[in-house]
C-alpha cells in the first residue's frame, strides 16, 4: 500500500486488521478479539499483568476510582493543573476533589503539597503525568504508603516514560490509565486503557466498565464464554451496577496496529521535543522556559512545554503565538483552566475560608494551588507530532526566526 503523506500515523496494520475484522462474524465471544489483543499486549509492554479497554480515558479514570471504593464522603487529591475531566471522573464517584499545587519547574503535582492536602476523608491520589513526563513517584508512593492511599496514575500524555528508578509511567502504583485519543501518541480515534497488577481490582474495573456482567474475569472481556448459561432464561448476568464503557472491535484494531508502533512514534515525538530544547539552549534566551527534565528521568514529548517569559520583557502570550505561526509554526497550545476554575467547579463555591484555614473551600472541592495558578497563564505547549525531518526543521525555523524577532526586547 502506497504510504499518503495525511495518513502516516496509520502506515502499520491498521488496514489489514480492520479488512480483517469486517470480514468475518466479530463479536463479545470470539476467542481472537481484538480487544483481548490490544489489552494482552499493552500489558506486556507495560509489565502488568492485567490490562482492561474503554472508551475513553475518562472512562478509565471512573474505572480506576470505583475500584478503589471512592464514594461520598471521600476526598480525591488531583493536581489543579490538568485536564477538568480528571475532576470529572472524581465528581462521577460523588467524591470530592482537592486541589494540590504543581512544582514551577517541572510543572507536575508537588508531593510536599500533597502531604498538606491529605484529611481523614481521603481515599486516593490522583497523579498526572503531564506534557509527557513522569512525576515524583518516588515521594509520592511513600506517601500514599505512609497514610495507606491508592495511587492511580494519568498517564494519558506519558507512554514508556520512565524515572530515575528506571520505572514505568502508568507501570509503578495501584492502577496506570491511557487514553487513546486522537492527538495522544497512539489512537484508536478515541478510547482509553488501564492496567494493574492487582487481580480484584481488575476483575472490577472490567465488570464496572462493562454493564456488571458476572462472568467477566480480571484476564477475559469476553461476556458469552458459555452460551448454554448466557442464553438460559433462568440466568443470572449482572452481578454489580456497571457502565457501558467498552471499546468497539473496529476501534481496538486500529489501537492494536498503533501499539505494534509505540516506539516509532515515541521516536519521533523525542527528536522533535530534543530539537526544541537544544534550540532554546542555543538560543541563551529566557523568553521560553523549558519543562524541567530530572535527572535519570526520560520525557516523552507529548507537547515541548515551556513557560513563557514575555511579561518580563512586554511581550504578550497571544503576540508571541502569532508571530510564531506567521512564520510557518503550529499553532501552539495554552494550557487548561485549573480544575478549580472552570464552571461546573467554580460554581458550587461556598464564600468565605474554612475555619482557621488559609484553604478556599467549596461544595465540588478545595486546595488552594499559588503556583499552578501562576503558570496556567503563562504556559506554552509546541507540537511533537511532525512527520519527518522536514516537518520538524519547519517548526525549529519558525521557532528561531521568532526568538530573533523578539531578541531587541529582551536584551
Amino acid at each position: 500500500m502506497k504510504k499518503l503523506k495525511k495518513g502516516w500515523r496509520f502506515n502499520g496494520n491498521e488496514i489489514n486488521y480492520l479488512k480483517d475484522l469486517l470480514s468475518k462474524d466479530f463479536g463479545a465471544g470470539d476467542a481472537s478479539s481484538y480487544n483481548e489483543r490490544l489489552e494482552n499486549l499493552f500489558a506486556k509492554k507495560h509489565l502488568q499483568k492485567y490490562a482492561i479497554t474503554a472508551n475513553s480515558g475518562t472512562s478509565t479514570l471512573h474505572m480506576a476510582l470505583n475500584a478503589f471504593g471512592v464514594g461520598h464522603g471521600d476526598e480525591v487529591i488531583l493536581p489543579a493543573l490538568t485536564v477538568t475531566l480528571c475532576g470529572f471522573a472524581i465528581w462521577q464517584c460523588g467524591a470530592t476533589p482537592v486541589y494540590a499545587d504543581v512544582k514551577k519547574d517541572t510543572f507536575l503535582i508537588d508531593p510536599d503539597d500533597i502531604k498538606k492536602k491529605i484529611t481523614k476523608k481521603t481515599k486516593a491520589i490522583m497523579v498526572v503525568h503531564l506534557y509527557g513526563l513522569m512525576a515524583d513517584m518516588t515521594s509520592i508512593k511513600k506517601i500514599a504508603r505512609d497514610h495507606n492511599l491508592y495511587i492511580l496514575e494519568d498517564s494519558a500524555q506519558c507512554f514508556l516514560g520512565r524515572d530515575e528508578k528506571n520505572r514505568i509511567s502508568g507501570a509503578c502504583s495501584d492502577v496506570g490509565s491511557w487514553s487513546f485519543e486522537y492527538t495522544k501518541h497512539i489512537t484508536t480515534g478515541d478510547g482509553g486503557i488501564v492496567t494493574t497488577n492487582n487481580e480484584k481490582l481488575a476483575e472490577n474495573m472490567r465488570k464496572f466498565a462493562s454493564c456488571g456482567f458476572k462472568n467477566l474475569t480480571a484476564k477475559n472481556g469476553r461476556m458469552r464464554i458459555d452460551r448454554s448459561k448466557f442464553q438460559n432464561p433462568n440466568w443470572f448476568r449482572h452481578e454489580m451496577f456497571g457502565y457501558n464503557y467498552r471499546l468497539s472491535e473496529i476501534c481496538a484494531a486500529v489501537g492494536l496496529a498503533q501499539l505494534e508502533r509505540l516506539n516509532f512514534f515515541l521516536k519521533k515525538r523525542r527528536l522533535m521535543g530534543n530539537l526544541f530544547l537544544k534550540t532554546l539552549t542555543l538560543s541563551k534566551s529566557d523568553l521560553l522556559i523549558p519543562q524541567i527534565t530530572p535527572k535519570k528521568f526520560s520525557h516523552t514529548y507529548y507537547t515541548f512545554a515551556c513557560l513563557f517569559n514575555g511579561k518580563k520583557y512586554g511581550i504578550k502570550w497571544q503576540e508571541f503565538r502569532l508571530k510564531f505561526m506567521s512564520f510557518g509554526g503550529d499553532g501552539i497550545y495554552a494550557a487548561w483552566k485549573l480544575v478549580s476554575d472552570e464552571k461546573p467547579f467554580k460554581d458550587g463555591r461556598l464564600k468565605g475560608l474554612k475555619s482557621g484555614s488559609i484553604q478556599l473551600t467549596n461544595s465540588y472541592g478545595w486546595g488552594l494551588t499559588p503556583v499552578a495558578k501562576k503558570l496556567q497563564k503563562n504556559l506554552m505547549q509546541f507540537t511533537t507530532n511532525q512527520n519527518n525531518k522536514s516537518e520538524m526543521s519547519k517548526q525549529i525555523n519558525a521557532l528561531k526566526k521568532t526568538l530573533a524577532f523578539f531578541r531587541k526586547k529582551t536584551q
